[in-house]
Order: structure tokens, then C-alpha cells, then sequence
């Protein structure tokens, strides 16, 4: 459960980190090799310990600790509880890849929002910079009507 929890909150701090470096570095700014260098092993380390990390840990923490084997049942005929009226067998193996697979498609909804936050971190304030050249408001409506 330690290693589990553990893996959660370095990942936290990887994607938190991103959002704190987006709002302060200004759009537009030039890279240079080594900053280039030290952001793709840094994106590489995040993608390494959210998709490869984090699923392994709670897997192992599942099937060991937890005890969700494949011939402990969830629900079905072989089942214990109010879940034996299921057609077919579900062991608590299968709920925990299905957990996994959930831990991804988190991660993947996040790193898209992490694409989405980076490529638009510019975008307000060029909006109301762009409004006040041409007396409009941020949606292109204009400030006062016309007789």
C-alpha cells in the first residue's frame, strides 16, 4: 500500500509541477538545447512512472497484500454473497485489471488536459490584449453601440 500511495503522490507532483512551470513561462520564448534536453527527460520520466509506475504498484499491492487472486471470486455460481445469482464468474483478479485500466484512462484524460493547458497558456491573455486595440470585449463584442 506504501508503494501504491507513494507512486500516487510523486505522480501528483510530476503533473502539478507542469502546471506551475506553464504559468510562468512566458509564450514564445526560445529553447535552448539543454532546456530542450532536461524537458524531454523530464516528459519522459512522467509518461515512465504514470503509465508504467503507478499501474504496476497498485497490481502488485492487488495481488499480494489485498489477496485478489484469480480463484477468489467477485461474483457468478463459484461466488460467496449476494452476487451469486451472476451468470458467470468474476474473480477479483479481473476487478483489479479493471482498476488498472481505469488508473490509465486517468492518466490519459490528464495528459491530454496537460496538451490542452500548455499549447493554450498564452491564449487569454493575447484575447484581452487584442480587445483593448480594438474596443471589443473578449468575445468580439463591441464596447459601446452606435447611434
Amino acid at each position: 500500500m506504501v508503494a501504491f500511495v507513494g507512486s500516487c503522490l510523486i505522480s501528483i507532483l510530476l503533473l502539478a509541477s507542469i502546471f506551475w512551470f506553464a504559468k510562468r513561462r512566458p509564450v514564445g520564448t526560445p529553447l535552448s538545447w539543454g532546456e530542450a534536453m532536461v524537458a524531454a527527460t523530464y516528459a519522459f520520466f512522467g509518461l515512465f512512472w504514470v503509465y508504467g509506475v503507478v499501474p504496476h504498484q497498485w497490481l502488485t499491492w492487488s495481488e499480494n497484500e489485498l489477496g485478489w487472486r484469480p480463484d477468489k471470486y467477485l461474483a457468478g455460481p463459484s461466488g460467496t454473497g449476494a452476487l451469486r445469482e451472476v451468470p458467470m464468474n468474476i474473480s477479483y483478479q479481473t476487478l483489479s485489471h479493471l482498476i488498472a485500466v481505469v488508473i490509465y484512462g486517468v492518466f490519459l484524460a490528464l495528459h491530454v488536459a496537460l496538451w490542452a493547458v500548455w499549447q493554450g497558456r498564452g491564449d487569454k491573455v493575447e484575447r484581452r490584449r487584442k480587445a483593448l486595440e480594438e474596443k471589443t470585449t473578449a468575445y468580439g463584442r463591441p464596447l459601446a453601440r452606435r447611434a
